[in-house]
């Protein structure tokens, strides 16, 4: 007889609800996160600089114009030109620049084992770098100037290695005694009361190299002389900078064609409603004898102190309480407290004491933010009866920037020293203003006052 199998208990299983503390709790969590992500997509992100010591590097740049005593020398006949002499080196009077022969044909010089040595390479390299540093796109005709300029460089190295100039005819001598130079410009005869702002505009600036010529018709130019060895150098100037130079009677300088640095007299000199800084020089005529437009670079005594962008800059306004008006906290200088009577719509007078951060301390007044007090409020003298109202006579403007060290914008004044056009120097010395390593918002236009920070 078969015994009966037990039978099995089945257990119905237990479903638990979708919605439980569980899952309640990670959607809480996963629409924090998305708010939080959205919020962060969408939000205006306020950069920080950190403030540190320092001075304004790079100093003024010019284009600066270059005049000389100059003297050009034209051809007495026509015919084609054979140059001799270095453009930029020194000639005596009487000595052979050129010569022309009537007839029109070149006169080849001779080339046979004709070989460039190490200092006739150095010259060509030299001329090439030159140009190659200072190239600019928007004036490409100066690369026909280099053309000239290097064929020029390879006659004179081809001329000193033959003397055959001795022997030729029509030699064109030098009158006096000066540097020879082959360019032309127009501005040989310039005077310094003709100086105007739009001579410094170097795509307008155009010169003849006379080396290119093949050939020159007679009272037409051969050549110039430099024969004076004291020259001066020429540059505008901008309201900030005059004022800046206004006591400056010697000034140190940079030609940045060369690197080599030099202290000359200086003085502002006026033509019309333009004003241009003028540095007068007795020497070192040689190393740039052959250009008229020179770069230099004023090396300026800066000040140093808090470095800022001055795109952290913004201005506030602030009402000036005297200090015989104000309650003084005795833990911190950065609070103060005001017994202020305002008025209500009803006309009743209202006295309360209102809390104002300082902003700054000086000739005996506390400045504070304008927005605490409204014009016609009271401010009463603690334990008398003596009160001033607030008026827009004693309100001032203030420089400033914001700090954000406590993750809020707290505006700060500053006093500029020294500035640019991308950065200030400013005081470090002020207890209401700025320290090394604050933090403070690159973009002022970016937030308003005790704005949170993120």
């Amino acid at each position: 007889m078969k015994k009966d199998k037990p039978k099995k208990k089945i257990k119905k299983y237990h479903r638990y609800p979708f919605f439980n503390i569980g899952t309640l709790l990670f959607g809480t969590v996963f629409i924090y996160m998305v708010i939080t992500a959205f919020m962060y997509a969408t939000e205006k992100h306020i950069t920080a600089y950190e403030v540190m010591k320092g001075t304004i590097t790079g100093n003024y740049r010019f284009q600066a114009l270059s005049l000389r005593t100059e003297e050009v020398v034209t051809a007495t006949q026509s015919g084609s030109v054979r140059y001799f002499e270095r453009e930029g080196s020194k000639t005596s009077a009487g000595s052979v620049v050129c010569a022309i022969n009537e007839t029109g044909a070149q006169e080849p010089a001779l080339l046979q084992d004709f070989s460039l040595s190490e200092e006739d390479a150095k010259r060509l390299r030299n001329t090439i770098s030159n140009f190659t540093i200072n190239y600019d796109g928007n004036s490409f005709q100066k690369v026909y100037d280099l053309k000239a300029s290097v064929d020029g460089t390879i006659s004179e190295i081809v001329e000193e290695r033959s003397n055959d100039y001795i022997n030729v005819r029509n030699q064109c001598t030098a009158p006096d005694s000066g540097f020879v130079v082959y360019k032309i410009d127009g501005f040989e005869n310039l005077t310094e009361d003709q100086i105007t702002a739009d001579m410094f505009d170097q795509t307008k600036y155009d010169a003849s190299n006379l080396r290119s010529q093949k050939s020159v018709a007679a009272g037409r130019p051969l050549f110039k002389l430099i024969t004076e060895e004291a020259w001066a150098l020429y540059f505008p100037l901008d309201d900030r900078l005059m004022t800046e130079l206004a006591d400056t009677e010697k000034i140190r300088f940079r030609f940045m064609k060369d690197n080599e640095t030099f202290t000359a007299p200086f003085a502002i000199i006026r033509n019309g409603e333009d004003s241009f800084g003028k540095i007068t020089l007795d020497n070192s005529l040689v190393r740039y004898a052959t250009d008229r437009f020179l770069e230099i670079e004023l090396v300026m005594n800066r000040k140093s102190g808090l470095k800022i962008p001055s795109s952290s800059i913004v201005e506030r306004s602030f009402y000036r309480i005297p200090e015989e008006y104000v309650i003084k906290n005795k833990d911190t200088d950065q609070e103060i407290v005001l017994k202020v009577e305002s008025f209500a719509e009803d006309g009743s007078a209202v006295v309360e004491y209102k809390t104002a951060n300082v902003y700054a301390h000086e000739d005996k007044n506390y400045l504070i933010d304008a927005k605490l007090l409204n014009e016609g409020d009271y401010i009463q003298m603690e334990d008398s009866v003596k009160r001033i109202q607030v008026q827009k006579k004693d309100m001032e403007v203030l420089h400033g920037v914001y700090n954000i060290n406590k993750g809020y914008a707290v505006f700060r004044e500053i006093t500029v020293i020294d500035e640019n056009e991308e950065y200030c120097v400013v005081e470090s010395n002020n207890v209401y203003g700025l320290a090394a390593y604050d933090y403070i918002v690159l973009n002022a236009s970016e937030v308003t006052d005790e704005q949170i920070v993120y």
